[in-house]
């Protein structure tokens, strides 16, 4: 077992956002040692299958979430209304703190989906956690997420707000701070910004690297998803891009190294996958038979 557990990674069902299958996720995981891996797919448990059947097969614990996207409306106090999917959406973490958790988290994810329409899911945050109750763990999100967007738009006291509404929804023992270090020189400012957010809610924070792509390799891959998910050339979107490929499934050791200034975040991932992992198996027992042989990438 090793010293970290990853809990926001996307998979290639998260159509465009995610470069890599969900074999080469695990695999990727299974090399870097980590203790644990959740798939947190894109408005819906899509890869849930093919993850849980190639973790087992190289005895990998489990963790099952979701990101879901949230339409922009913090000036309204409320999150949803307008339907949307896009890279302005804003954004929360859920994974399911065990089998119960998953049930009401399908729940939350169907009732979000039939409030919208086809690629287009209506998520609110107050219903989703009248779904889910006590059941999942809520992380704030990276970069895209609703308490980091409230920061960059309106200032640390709109985020402040915001965060103490997800307080408030969701209860203070089930909210976490998520911290992200791909490099960008902000992420260490926001970072502090967010520590100092989660010390005035008494929250705790949590280390993930949003992951988007398997390894170093699949980084040309995403890129091109990138563009194509924004009806750009390359060229278009190099301004926008990171300084340096991140997204990548990172080892316990480098993410200590990156945060050891928050001391204890990467280390409570290990705790909430010790408490929540389960194998996909317990809830759903007759699951198709997929081929989860690895793939070339």
């Amino acid at each position: 077992m090793g010293d970290y557990a990853e809990l926001h990674c996307r998979s290639n069902f998260s159509f465009l956002y995610g470069a890599s299958h969900p074999e080469q996720l695990v695999e990727s995981a299974v090399r870097n040692n980590l203790s644990a891996l959740a798939i947190t797919d894109r408005n819906g448990f899509y890869g849930v299958v093919k993850f849980a059947q190639a973790a087992r097969s190289l005895n990998l614990p489990t963790l099952f979430g979701v990101e879901l996207s949230c339409a922009n409306s913090l000036n309204t106090g409320s999150v949803g209304g307008a339907p949307g999917d896009g890279d302005d959406d804003d954004r929360i973490v859920l994974i399911a703190a065990g089998p119960a958790g998953y049930s009401r988290l399908a729940r939350a994810i169907t009732l979000g989906q039939l409030a919208g329409a086809k690629s287009a899911p209506v998520f609110e945050t107050a219903k989703v956690a009248e779904t889910v109750g006590d059941t999942c763990w809520v992380l704030t999100g990276a970069s895209t997420g609703i308490v980091n967007r409230a920061l960059e738009r309106d200032g640390p006291d709109a985020a402040s707000r915001r965060l103490g509404k997800l307080v408030a929804e969701f209860g203070r023992d089930r909210v976490l701070v998520e911290l992200c270090d791909h490099g960008d020189p902000l992420d260490s400012t926001r970072n502090d910004a967010l520590v100092q957010l989660a010390m005035r809610h008494d929250l705790r924070c949590v280390a993930t690297n949003d992951v988007s792509y398997a390894s170093l390799r699949e980084y040309r891959l995403a890129v091109a998803l990138a563009a194509v998910r924004q009806r750009a050339s390359l060229d278009e979107i190099d301004p926008q891009l990171p300084p340096a490929p991140g997204a990548y499934i990172r080892s316990g050791k480098e993410q200590l190294r990156r945060f050891a200034r928050y001391p204890g975040a990467v280390e409570l991932t290990v705790e909430i996958a010790e408490s929540s992992a389960f194998d996909l198996s317990l809830v759903a027992p007759n699951l198709p038979p997929f081929d989860c042989r690895a793939r070339s990438s």
